[in-house]
C-alpha cells in the first residue's frame, strides 16, 4: 500500500472571510494556517500533498506555499474547475460558486492513489489530529465494507463570536463509529451555547455545545473517489436545477448516504488538540494569539521550514 497522501481543499472562494483567506499570513514569519497543518502532517508520516484550488489562483498558492514546502514534502495542485460537470450539462447562466466538497475530491480522482487524509486550508487541527488520523489509515483497509475515519471536535470549540459558520454535525455510537451526519450550514454562538436554522435565518434550533462535529478532516481510501463520481452525477440531475447558483454536493452528506446504505463505517478519531480557523477576518487576532502561545510553549518553532 502507497504512504497516506495529504489533500488539502482550498478552492473555496473566502466571501465571508472578504479575500483569499488562505494564505494570509498569522506570524510575524509570514506563515499561514496550512503551514501549521503541513508542519503537523509531516511530523506524522505524511510525505506528500495535494492542494485542490482554483486555477486562477495557482501562482499565488505556488510562491506562498509550494516553492518552500516543496524542499520538505511533495507538493501537488489539482485544480477545482466549475467545469468539470458530466457531459450534456449547461453550467448555469451566473454560477460562480464552487460545486462544494465532494466534488473537490473528485476533482483529485487522476492523482489519488493511496489512502488519504482531507482537511480545509483554513482551520488548524492540532498536532495530534494528523498523527490519530494517519495511524488510522496505515493500520485499516477497505473489506466488505469502506472503512473510512474523522477526526471529530466538540462543537462549541468550533464556534466564532463574529458570525455563521458550517458544521458536519455528528451522531456516534458508544463503540466510537459515526451514526449519522447532517451539514449545517447555518450555525451560531448563542448565550445557551448554540443554535442552527436551516431557514436563512428566520428560526434558529438550540443544539449542545458538546456535539461532536465535522470539521472536514477525514480519512478515506480511493473507494470513494468512485463513490462521489456516482453522487455528482445524482447531484447535477436532480440538486442544481433547484438551486442553480448555490447548490452543492458535501462530504458529510454523501458520507452520511453511505452509512445510511450500509456501504461503510466511519471511525469517529478524537483529538485533545483545540481547534481554530479565520472564517471572518474579525477571527484573526485570535488566530494570531493561539499560534504565539503554541510557539511560546514550544510545539512549533519559530520558523517552521528553516
Amino acid at each position: 500500500m502507497n504512504k497516506p497522501i495529504l489533500v488539502i481543499m482550498a478552492a473555496g472562494m473566502g466571501s465571508r472571510y472578504g479575500g483569499l483567506k488562505q494564505i494570509d499570513p498569522v506570524d510575524e514569519k509570514g506563515h499561514i494556517i496550512i503551514d501549521f497543518s503541513l508542519y503537523d502532517a509531516m511530523r506524522a508520516g505524511f510525505e506528500r500533498a495535494v492542494f485542490i484550488i482554483k486555477k486562477e489562483n495557482e501562482q499565488a498558492f505556488r510562491e506562498v506555499i509550494g516553492d518552500r514546502v516543496s524542499k520538505h514534502m511533495e507538493v501537488n495542485f489539482v485544480f477545482q474547475d466549475l467545469n468539470d460537470v458530466p457531459e450534456g450539462f449547461v453550467i448555469p447562466e451566473g454560477r460562480q460558486k464552487p460545486w462544494g466538497t465532494a466534488h473537490a475530491i473528485y476533482s483529485c480522482r487522476d492523482v489519488i492513489d493511496a489512502p488519504f487524509a482531507v482537511i480545509n486550508a483554513d482551520d488548524y487541527y492540532g498536532v495530534e489530529a494528523f498523527k490519530v488520523l494517519y495511524d488510522y489509515l496505515v493500520s485499516h483497509s477497505d473489506d466488505d465494507k469502506y472503512r473510512y475515519a474523522m477526526v471529530g471536535y466538540r462543537l462549541g470549540n468550533t464556534l466564532t463570536e463574529n458570525g455563521s459558520v458550517a458544521r458536519g454535525v455528528c451522531v456516534t455510537s458508544e463503540d466510537g463509529y459515526l451514526v449519522t451526519i447532517a451539514e449545517r450550514t447555518n450555525i451560531i454562538k448563542t448565550e445557551n451555547g448554540a443554535a442552527y436554522s436551516e431557514d436563512g435565518g428566520e428560526t434558529y434550533t438550540d443544539i449542545s455545545p458538546d456535539t461532536p462535529v465535522s470539521m472536514n478532516m477525514w480519512g478515506f481510501y480511493p473507494s470513494i473517489i468512485k463513490e462521489f463520481g456516482r453522487s455528482l452525477d445524482e447531484f447535477f440531475k436532480n440538486k442544481v436545477e433547484a438551486n442553480p447558483l448555490k447548490a452543492e454536493c458535501f462530504i458529510p452528506i454523501e458520507v452520511d448516504g453511505l452509512l445510511k446504505a450500509d456501504k461503510a463505517t466511519v471511525r469517529v478519531l478524537s483529538s485533545k488538540d483545540k481547534w481554530f480557523g479565520v472564517t471572518y477576518k474579525e477571527d484573526k487576532p485570535f488566530v494570531v494569539a493561539s499560534i504565539k502561545a503554541l510557539k511560546d510553549a514550544g510545539v512549533y518553532p519559530e520558523d517552521l521550514w528553516k
